[in-house]
């Protein structure tokens, strides 16, 4: 098999190239994940897509491959199980991504987060987490009440950990990065939290959530997570199975700002920083406290 004719029509430039169908989009990426392009096909993939950029057509194609070859964690009853795609990490600011899994476990929810790195310069979650004593699932298992767990992306899906570290080769970002942030692999009731880092990315990715009939906050991000920004207030939406459920814009709301909030820890001194807010509820900034009281309200809502 190749994906030749995929790239003739997505590697012709930013104006020139065609987009794919759901179908399309979802035959390329099933086989990328199975291995079976070349090299070079796959690096012509990458730089195409990055160029042209994806469509939520291309996007919720592209999930429905990966969602085929998904080892998933199984939800059979209680409460939807919180996700959050961690794989930015932070540069500047605290990782606060596993503050938001402990601060929803506080209130009663499971989550799940899932990641990877992809680069060696940034604070990763998943060195925050074990700083933190929280487990790690080297195989899937059902979460306990209460419980935070992370599960890296290799264990989700071998073929697309292959494709994100294909960043390392060609220095950016692909389709795999766009697609992580969408990817839920809960089968049965949960809640997504997705985020996008540019304001360009809304629009596409909301589309995608709509198309694939997700329950979900989508949020721009600090640095890339999928937690809110603890400097001020952002935009957020809440999908039911799809559906614009609420939409909280706080354009008119004052900024949130915290004089003394610190900067550039390392995973030691985060975890630290993550214990210290995680014990003293009045001391997280309120951008966080309004984020874990929308995903409970949306929680709750989820049937």
């Amino acid at each position: 098999m190749s994906i030749s004719h995929f790239i003739r029509e997505i590697g012709r430039g930013k104006h020139g190239a065609r987009d794919l169908s759901r179908e399309q989009a979802a035959d390329l990426m099933g086989q990328v994940l199975d291995g079976k392009v070349s090299d070079m096909q796959l690096g012509a993939f990458c730089i195409a897509m990055r160029v042209k950029g994806e469509t939520a057509d291309e996007m919720a194609g592209c999930l429905d491959a990966t969602h085929q070859r998904l080892n998933t964690l199984s939800n059979h009853g209680g409460s939807p199980i919180v996700v959050l795609p961690s794989y930015n990490g932070s540069r500047r600011l605290p990782l606060l991504t596993p503050l938001l899994a402990l601060l929803l476990n506080q209130q009663g929810l499971r989550v799940l987060v899932h990641g990877g790195n992809t680069e060696d310069t940034r604070v990763s979650t998943a060195d925050v987490m074990q700083a933190l004593g929280l487990p790690v699932l080297n195989t899937m298992r059902p979460l306990q009440a209460h419980e935070t767990a992370y599960v890296p992306t290799e264990v989700l899906c071998p073929g697309l950990w292959q494709l994100l570290q294909v960043r390392r080769q060609i220095g950016l970002r692909n389709t795999g990065h766009s697609l992580v942030k969408l990817m839920n692999p809960i089968a049965g009731p949960s809640l997504l939290v997705a985020s996008y880092t540019h304001p360009e990315y809304e629009a596409s990715m909301l589309q995608t959530l709509q198309m694939t009939q997700a329950h979900a906050m989508l949020l721009r991000g600090t640095e890339g997570e999928p937690v809110a920004d603890p400097r001020r207030m952002r935009k957020s939406v809440l999908l039911l199975g799809g559906d614009i459920h609420e939409t909280h814009d706080p354009q008119d709301q004052t900024s949130a700002e915290h004089a003394a909030y610190p900067m550039g820890l390392d995973v030691l001194a985060t975890a630290h920083y993550i214990r210290t807010l995680a014990q003293t509820p009045s001391a997280v900034p309120a951008p966080l406290q309004q984020q874990v009281s929308l995903l409970c309200k949306l929680a709750t809502a989820i049937r």
